[in-house]
């Protein structure tokens, strides 16, 4: 079965927040996605609100509860109380946890499993109340140890960053190394009983190898290549693209 795509909003609700206006609409844009065969929405909500505003949750939730009703709404982020707050109110299918300083531009890298384990164990344990599923954002080629103190933390899945295979588009070379070692770190995690996402980077031009390689991928969260892609081939066409490209 084909990995399922959920589509990140992020950058819609970055050209949006430019003005003072509503446009683009971040739920008008997700109800494309959505109707066009995407599999859930994905948001961010960094402490600055520099693109997803913590206003847009309540309607993107009810997005889905009205219309969409079979898809998963994932919300992202870095665990402070404020974060935890937002998820518990926002109820989401879908919870992805990131090491991100809220600074960072975006996500650029894993956890440390192994330091951050017992913390991570009472936030799994805090958000598993709300039903939701919950992945941990992880390294391309985490190690054992580091695998097994994910599975320790009692997440459901981890998302692999797939930032630097994205980052090879001009090096068949370098994509052929970052592949392995997703594949890899992938089979270590599947074989401690997670499930596999993946994000960053990936386009329509990449994403054939990436799920060839991990045939036991789950699901991709996409948001600057889809957006990009969107502005040559509009939103429907895009995730239609997108489905394609995933085997669907």
């Amino acid at each position: 079965m084909p990995a399922k795509l959920s589509v990140n909003l992020n950058a819609i609700a970055m050209l949006r927040n430019r003005r003072d206006l509503p446009w683009p609409s971040v739920t008008g844009l997700g109800r494309i996605a959505l109707a066009a065969g995407a599999h859930g929405l994905t948001v961010h909500p960094r402490p600055d609100q520099r693109h997803i505003r913590f206003t847009d949750l309540p309607e993107i939730r009810a997005l889905i509860d009205d219309e969409f009703p079979n898809v998963e709404f994932n919300i992202e982020g870095y665990p402070t109380g404020d974060f935890l707050a937002l998820v518990e109110a926002s109820e989401p299918e879908q919870v992805t946890l990131v090491p991100d300083d809220p600074e960072q531009p975006t996500s650029d890298h894993g956890w440390d499993f192994v330091a951050n384990r017992d913390m991570l164990k009472a936030i799994v344990v805090r958000l598993k109340k709300t039903g939701a599923r919950i992945s941990l954002f992880c390294d391309p080629d985490a190690s054992q140890e580091q695998i097994a103190a994910a599975s320790a933390t009692g997440a459901d899945r981890i998302e692999l960053y797939t930032g630097p295979y994205g980052g090879s588009y001009d090096s068949p070379e370098n994509a052929e190394i970052e592949l392995a070692k997703l594949r890899a770190t992938a089979d270590l995690a599947t074989a401690a009983g997670l499930g596999i996402n993946a994000g960053h980077d990936l386009t329509v031009a990449n994403l054939p190898a990436l799920a060839g390689r991990i045939p036991q991928l789950a699901e991709v969260s996409i948001g600057h290549g889809l957006t990009a892609d969107a502005l040559e081939h509009g939103m429907a066409g895009t995730v239609r693209r997108f489905l394609k490209a995933l085997g669907d």
